[in-house]
């Protein structure tokens, strides 16, 4: 995007949900318009690795905790509320309900001149009632924010097409991957897909809209399109061949999340509210937004072009943020347990070392590099069952990939782990998002040892929980020198063969003497704290 020119009268700006796929892209949006942004984030250490975060003040917090809040709050111009749930069961609505109140409340109390809320587009002949409990709990965060007695903006946007989105990559795999289909009835729904390009220049744009405004705007692209439309033109700009589609009516919202979930990176988790909210036709109403934020030449971008734009970022590896980014509702955020002051029952470690005959630089850049199209350096069918068996059981699987193929940034999600720590050329910590009866981690770093030899060193850990934690550790035990030794062990060739140092007969002998050194902890009883 073009870089603007800095506004006479530079606001400042809260936005909730920086660590998200929306959120991630609309701070550095406002900072390029001159605005002064805060951050508002549970793990503020997420942001530290973006390219933004020297600009932005980042503090952490919650939107459910008004102690948090009301301080994030203070002095701020626009409040953008970009959280919501994505859970399934009985309790995401009125935790929904809940943060959306204590944010209105606590904006309010601050003095906040306006809050901007992305919502989700709903169709206009159903009643409320009869949404799906994510179309539903969207609604009524807005009117509860409309409600707050602070002028709000409520942007409602149906399915967002842009590198990264959940729905674009729903539509890119399913396409992709399907030559013949057997969709759901909600493939002939008409729906409004819009740009992520124009979101975010209604997002920043809402920001400074009068204060009497204090309502709804439906905000879409130029076309009304169904699913199995958006397929068929999804195939046509990405060069492949003609779809067959056919429709059955017998494919729930569930079985649809479930048959979504098999195919694409997209966890059924997710892809259930994504597939109840194209069971409705939803079509903008109005496009009374074009009177605050005017149309250009070139917006709204059509579907077409949305789409060449996204793929042209997934192929140039410039995906800046992907539906990934935000943490999987039910993911692990306790802190990594600690071997001093660390109090918490059994805590399980697997420790390998080895001696690498390259350059420490040449060992990160392999360490770097793990996960994605590169695999994880041993035992590819172990990975590839523990995968679909986390996906059969609801989880994420090893499917989300990378963001980009050589750097990875705190935050970033990694197949079924998470980035937690980065130390630049020398320490990579994952957090483990699959489904687990425990905390788990792997830590993967590279050094010098006494004598200035390049070491690898990686440590998994696990942190039971209850009798199933201990049955789960034990029973995956007898696999781990297959798995995690030979990690280890091809991490290090690998990095020798970058180096020039492995020869044709196989590692060096500095190399080939690193077994010695390997120490299981996990063999031990484990210690008790």
């Amino acid at each position: 995007m073009a870089t603007p020119s800095p506004p006479s009268d530079p606001l400042r700006c809260l936005v909730t949900g920086a660590t998200g796929y929306i959120g991630g892209r609309l701070v550095p949006e406002l900072l390029s318009r001159g605005h002064q942004v805060r951050c508002l984030a549970r793990s503020p250490h997420k942001l530290t690795d973006l390219p933004w975060s020297g600009e932005a003040e980042i503090v952490r917090g919650d939107v459910t905790d008004p102690e948090s809040l009301g301080p994030a709050l203070r002095g701020i111009d626009v409040a953008y509320y970009l959280v919501h749930s994505m859970t399934s069961g009985t309790d995401f609505e009125r935790a929904d309900r809940r943060a959306a109140r204590t944010f209105a409340a606590e904006a309010r109390a601050a003095g906040v001149r306006r809050i901007v809320y992305l919502g989700g587009l709903v169709p206009t002949d159903i009643p409320v009632r009869e949404l799906s409990p994510h179309l539903r709990s969207r609604t009524e965060v807005g009117r509860i924010l409309l409600d707050s007695g602070v002028p709000t903006t409520v942007l409602r946007a149906a399915v967002v097409i842009g590198s990264g989105s959940a729905s674009f990559e729903m539509l890119r795999y399913l396409t992709e991957r399907l030559p013949v289909m057997v969709t759901p009835s909600w493939v002939g729904t008409r729906v409004q897909p819009i740009a992520v390009r124009d979101v975010l220049r209604y997002l920043v744009g809402s920001a400074t809209m009068p204060d009497d405004v204090n309502r709804t705007f439906d905000i879409g692209g130029p076309d009304l399109l169904t699913y199995r439309e958006m397929m068929i033109r999804y195939a046509s700009v990405a060069g492949l061949p003609r779809r067959l589609i056919v429709s059955v009516p017998m494919l729930t919202p569930r079985l649809s999340s479930q048959w979504i979930g098999l195919v694409t990176p997209v966890p059924a988790s997710l892809a259930r509210p994504l597939a109840e909210s194209l069971r409705y036709e939803v079509v903008c109403s109005e496009h009374d937004i074009k009177r605050y934020v005017p149309d250009r030449p070139e917006s709204p971008i059509p579907f077409d072009r949305a789409l060449d734009l996204a793929l042209r970022r997934v192929r140039d590896a410039q995906v800046t943020t992907r539906w990934s980014s935000a943490s999987l509702p039910g993911a692990p955020s306790d802190p990594l347990p600690t071997d001093p002051g660390w109090a918490g029952g059994s805590l399980y470690t697997d420790r390998r070392s080895r001696t690498v005959d390259a350059s420490p630089d040449a060992l990160w850049r392999v360490i770097e590099g793990v996960g994605g199209e590169n695999g994880w350096y041993s035992f590819p069918l172990a990975w590839a069952v523990r995968g679909w068996f986390d996906r059969l059981v609801g989880g994420v699987g090893l499917r989300r990939g990378r963001r980009d193929a050589e750097r990875l940034r705190v935050g970033d999600a990694l197949d079924f782990w998470r980035v937690e720590e980065i130390e630049r050329g020398r320490l990579l910590r994952l957090r483990a998002e699959m489904r687990l009866p425990g905390l788990a981690w792997l830590e993967m770093a590279a050094d010098r040892d006494g004598d200035g030899r390049t070491r690898y060193r990686q440590r998994a850990l696990f942190h039971p929980r209850g009798l199933a934690g201990q049955v789960y550790w034990w029973s995956v035990a007898p696999f781990h020198a297959v798995v995690f030794g030979g990690m280890a062990r091809n991490i290090a060739r690998t990095a020798e063969k970058a180096a020039g140092t492995l020869g044709p007969e196989g590692p060096s002998r500095a190399g080939a003497q690193a077994d010695a050194s390997i120490t299981r902890r996990s063999a031990r009883k484990p210690r008790r704290m």
